[in-house]
């Protein structure tokens, strides 16, 4: 599916945009056991995320230096011998990755929209994880539906998973946002049905109108899982043109003065607050989130987050 006649490029994704994705979808690891410090998984925002998980390979003899914490007692009391619990990595990691394509996604000031910095951070995750070996599938969710594809190691199954995000991204342009809380409930239900444990969980959205319901099951997900959040935002959400211009959102408008000082910082304030209180929120849960822009190359911007620079 290519650019809609009509409108500007960049304001919906295209097939070849998603597929570019993949020549820069190295230089950085979802892995916990792979961060560097300063990294948005590194240090202490790593201190939850799990990593692979481990799998019992045998029991054996007790050598100087290994981790005392592995050692198996009952082998040892029986044998009069200690002794210690081998584990390896497992093989897989298999990641989930569920994009936001819905109304208040489809906005963008300069560069791009938000829906297609979300599509293109998607498909970036999703070659990540399959270079690192893993299966992976996804969930799109726009406002006429919710699709999901099961993880699976094969680059079909990603094309499939673009099939969906380009589809409910070209859906934006005649969509209604009306059923928002009823869409999420859904996709809530298709990730329980899809997650059972150690999943990777890669969720792209601007975070916009979410409830303390959503905040619960994002919980509910990292119970068990490791969960990353990426906001997705467009400066013009932040900081106010120094014009006077008037917006809208296709059914009200506003007048706006952007030479205003008090109303330029109350809306910067105002910003600010929401991110750092579901960020302060997710933190309590050990949830890493970080913010990716739709001016900047999406590319740099992971390489910056994922290697703390």
């Amino acid at each position: 599916m290519g650019r809609d006649s009509g409108f500007p490029e960049n304001v919906f994704i295209s097939l070849e945009n998603l597929l570019k994705m993949e020549s820069v979808a190295s230089g950085f690891s979802f892995l916990a056991n792979k961060q560097r410090v300063k990294s948005v998984l590194g240090g202490k925002h790593a201190s939850k995320l799990r990593g692979r998980g481990l799998d019992f390979e045998e029991v054996r003899n007790y050598v100087p230096g290994d981790d005392v914490r592995n050692i198996d007692w009952k082998v040892t009391a029986r044998t009069q011998k200690t002794h210690l619990r081998v584990f390896t990595e497992e093989k897989e990691k298999p990641a989930l990755i569920i994009v936001d394509q819905t109304k208040s996604m489809f906005f963008g000031s300069k560069l791009k929209t938000k829906s297609v910095v979300a599509a293109e951070l998607a498909a970036i995750a999703a070659f990540r994880v399959s270079k690192e070996g893993d299966r992976v599938g996804g969930i799109v969710f726009g406002d006429n539906g919710v699709d999901a594809v099961l993880p699976k190691r094969n680059r079909k199954n990603i094309l499939f998973f673009f099939e969906n995000l380009l589809k409910r991204n070209h859906e934006l342009k005649e969509s209604k946002s009306h059923k928002f809380e009823a869409g999420l409930q859904e996709v809530f239900q298709k990730v329980r049905n899809i997650i059972s444990h150690d999943y990777l969980i890669f969720i792209v959205s601007d975070f916009h109108r979410y409830s303390e319901n959503v905040i619960k099951e994002i919980s509910y997900m990292a119970a068990h899982n490791d969960v990353i959040l990426a906001k997705v935002y467009d400066p013009l959400e932040r900081n106010l043109l120094p014009v006077k211009y008037v917006g809208g959102d296709g059914s009200k408008q506003l007048s706006i003065d952007g030479k205003d000082k008090k109303l330029v910082k109350d809306f910067q304030d105002g910003f600010d607050s929401d991110y750092m209180n579901f960020e302060k929120e997710m933190k309590k849960h050990k949830i890493p989130m970080f913010k990716i822009n739709t001016v900047d190359d999406v590319s740099e911007q992971i390489q910056n987050v994922f290697n703390g620079i």
